[in-house]
């Protein structure tokens, strides 16, 4: 896909240690639970979403475009408005 990653947010699990660069780790729990109660809210939140549709189109440019705003609005919106 040709993505870097600058910057992982682990806990100090002896993997992580071995793995991953130092300068490019940060082991912090509380920003480790935050990142991953955000993307659980988004997983649930995506299942409503195709819950409560009840057609959908036979292109998956359609189905595409429709996460990817709900993904945009979800990350870059929400955080705004407060």
């Amino acid at each position: 896909a040709g993505l870097t990653v600058a910057l992982w947010i682990t806990d100090a699990w002896w993997a992580y240690v071995d793995r991953l660069p130092a300068e490019q780790r940060v082991e912090d729990k509380t920003q480790l639970q935050r990142l991953e109660r955000k993307h659980l809210t988004l997983r649930t939140r995506l299942k409503r979403l195709t819950r409560k549709t009840i057609c959908f189109s036979k292109k998956t440019f359609f189905h595409d475009g429709v996460i990817s705003l709900f993904i945009h609005h979800f990350f870059f919106q929400s955080s705004n408005s407060t």
